[in-house]
């Protein structure tokens, strides 16, 4: 019997049994990823600081008839991670996909930037990457296991965006990490890429997203609209699946509508 055309789709790209941790799975993009995850068969883990909005992003999911759990975490803390880990270790739950969504975000010029805020952005943009990299990359290596790193980098990491100097060099270190790794772990089986959306409304880039600004990214945007969070979908479903993605690695998928491509 020929196989039909759903079964072959859940084939490619369902994550039944799987268990996939969404880091920053509290945010408008991530839990967006999160309840994408779990509508192909995982069993998501949402991890973030706010448990009101981690049990919402949750009760979301189960809602849909997926399978759900928040965990708090500092996300930038190791010692939270691994416990983290260690939690789902003895729950049989051990993580298939890892997405490192955490970000945040600041408005301020070049000449006014602090140290503190410097620390503070790198801490979460880039810290949380780099210490989830390590705590989960690390035991799926030791466990000799095969696993799927996403890592959220943004078009501000190619292509220089004004007013966003701290969040745009963070960025770029996100993907620098993401092609080394994929290039140290490709032959244990564990993949890592970056996923690189456009202009997406979200927690930390509302407040620099004044009227003139909004007006220069819809003329500069071919599709003339900002981005939703479930048109990040495709991407990370590819980006995750073992049979779709089996063979892609280091790379970094831009969803931005067309953004990238424009020149005059």
């Amino acid at each position: 019997m020929s196989t039909s055309s759903g079964e072959y789709l859940q084939q490619l790209f369902g994550l039944s049994s799987q268990t996939a941790v969404v880091v920053g799975g509290t945010g408008v993009l991530g839990g967006g990823i999160a309840e994408t995850l779990a509508r192909v068969g995982a069993h998501v883990v949402v991890v973030g600081r706010s448990r009101e909005a981690g049990l919402q992003r949750v009760e979301s999911i189960v809602q849909q008839g997926g399978s759900a759990e928040f965990l708090a975490a500092d996300v930038a803390s190791e010692s939270d991670l691994r416990n983290l880990l260690q939690v789902l270790v003895e729950q049989g739950r051990v993580p298939d996909v890892l997405v490192n969504g955490a970000g945040t975000n600041a408005a301020t010029p070049f000449l006014e930037i602090t140290e503190e805020e410097w620390d503070r952005i790198f801490r979460i943009n880039l810290g949380s990457v780099r210490i989830a990299c390590q705590v989960f990359g690390g035991y799926w290596l030791e466990q000799k296991r095969h696993g799927s790193i996403i890592n959220i980098a943004s078009l501000s990491a190619i292509t220089p965006l004004s007013r966003v100097f701290t969040y745009s060099a963070s960025k770029a270190a996100v993907l620098n990490l993401t092609k080394n790794l994929a290039r140290e772990w490709a032959e244990a089986g564990i993949r890592v890429n970056a996923l690189s959306p456009g202009f997406f409304p979200a927690e930390q880039n509302r407040k620099i997203l004044t009227q003139d600004r909004v007006e220069s990214i819809m003329r500069h945007t071919p599709a003339r609209r900002f981005g939703e969070p479930m048109e990040l979908s495709g991407a990370v479903l590819l980006l995750a699946s073992k049979a779709a993605g089996s063979f892609i690695t280091g790379e970094n998928i831009v969803v931005d509508g067309g953004f990238s491509a424009m020149t005059i």
